[in-house]
């Protein structure tokens, strides 16, 4: 097992053999073994989302808002749209996240790059859930509903 041992002087990573793992062994084998996990259902979530969305009906000249809307209208779409978000998001951060071990030297950039990933991810899985969530068909603006003819009266 290969680890890395901080340098005191310069901040930059060195190389070192260790026989013993430790919990960032751990963690690391976890990381590792939910890329080819989520990488799977990823395959799937994404070929069943292309297909629905471009093969079946007028393919891509039916997709507009009232074809969002009619999807997320059903549960069942909301989860397979909330599961492709999470697991694209999680397994996106999770190799920019080893990009960044592997390629930043100094502790402290290593530190900052890791710091805005992860925000970022936070804030993006965190507005997606919610417009999946909350999302409005129908929208009453001044008592005018918007935009279209799919609404109920």
């Amino acid at each position: 097992m290969t680890a890395t041992i901080e340098s005191p002087r310069s901040g930059r990573i060195a190389p070192r053999y260790r026989r013993s793992g430790g919990a960032k062994g751990n963690f690391e084998m976890i990381a590792w073994l939910f890329m080819r996990l989520s990488g799977v259902v990823l395959v799937v979530l994404i070929f069943g989302h292309l297909f629905v969305n471009l093969m079946v009906g007028e393919g891509i000249h039916a997709i507009d808002f009232g074809f969002v809307a009619g999807k997320w209208a059903d549960p069942f779409w909301q989860f397979w749209d909330l599961a492709m978000l999470w697991l694209a998001m999680l397994h996106g951060t999770n190799g920019v996240r080893t990009i960044i071990n592997d390629y930043a030297e100094k502790t402290s950039t290593r530190r900052w790059l890791k710091t805005v990933l992860y925000a970022a991810a936070v804030v993006i899985i965190l507005l997606g859930t919610l417009v999946i969530f909350t999302f409005n068909p129908c929208p009453v603006v001044n008592g005018v509903a918007l935009p279209g003819g799919f609404c109920p009266a």
